[in-house]
């Protein structure tokens, strides 16, 4: 998926035209990024500092929620980098708007200011791929970009716990239906601590297949969206338990 739906270059302005730099086989070496948020100086900040690291083209801005569905359905690119918090439509129902409205939409990884914002278990629950904060150092913003974009879930499981509110999500109550295996509750667990999915084919002494197997079957039986809606899941049945990693 990778650098597969723009082909607009690095930019430093919101609307980029120049060709991605390829690899020999062809194929763009960037992660194409599109940026939501409706604070200029956060937004420029972030354009200008993501642009410059590696692996990653910055290839459009989005001031609010309505215009984010509007470029990220002309631009493609592969990531947006979606602020929680914007005016006319707030990156939630753009997250849900976007997901539902394209067969190949591209990952949404969250962006907010507040680690107690409960509007992001919303996002999650949404699709979302995975949150981070606007506070982290850009080179963590930048690896959850590429992270997820390769695929997996990017979630910081302290921040996560402190988001998961007393209201459980309205399949919050799957896990105890599921009738998960004692090797896919394994999995879960792992997940919900944040490992990727060769860290858990090493704990489990499984090859990376069975552990993606193993994934995907924890993920339909709790009826989750993606990998981050269902070890929030975990998290409100009480399956992980803050503090427990064991």
């Amino acid at each position: 998926m990778i650098g597969s739906r723009a082909s607009a270059a690095v930019a430093t302005g919101p609307d980029a035209s120049a060709a991605i730099t390829t690899d020999p086989a062809g194929a763009s070496s960037f992660t194409t990024l599109l940026i939501a948020d409706d604070d200029e100086v956060t937004r420029s900040g972030l354009r200008t500092l993501l642009a410059m690291q590696p692996g990653i083209a910055v290839v459009g801005e989005a001031a609010d929620g309505i215009e984010a569905v509007e470029r990220a359905r002309q631009l493609r690119p592969d990531v947006v980098l979606m602020d929680v918090r914007m005016p006319r439509r707030n990156g939630i129902e753009a997250t849900r708007q976007l997901l539902a409205g394209s067969a190949d939409p591209p990952k949404i990884v969250m962006i907010t200011t507040f680690e107690s914002d409960d509007h992001v278990t919303a996002a999650l629950s949404a699709g979302a791929s995975g949150f981070v904060l606007k506070r982290l150092p850009v080179a963590k913003i930048a690896e959850a970009v590429r992270v997820v974009a390769a695929g997996e879930a990017i979630l910081f499981p302290a921040a996560l716990r402190q988001m998961v509110t007393a209201r459980p999500l309205a399949s919050a109550q799957a896990l105890p239906q599921a009738a998960l295996t004692a090797r896919e509750e394994e999995v879960l667990r792992l997940m919900a601590t944040g490992r990727s999915n060769p860290d858990i084919a090493e704990s489990c002494r499984v090859s990376l297949e069975t552990v993606k197997t193993h994934v995907g079957n924890v993920l339909t039986k709790l009826g989750a969206q993606n990998r981050t809606h269902a070890v929030v899941i975990a998290y409100e049945t009480g399956l992980v338990v803050p503090g427990v990693t064991g």
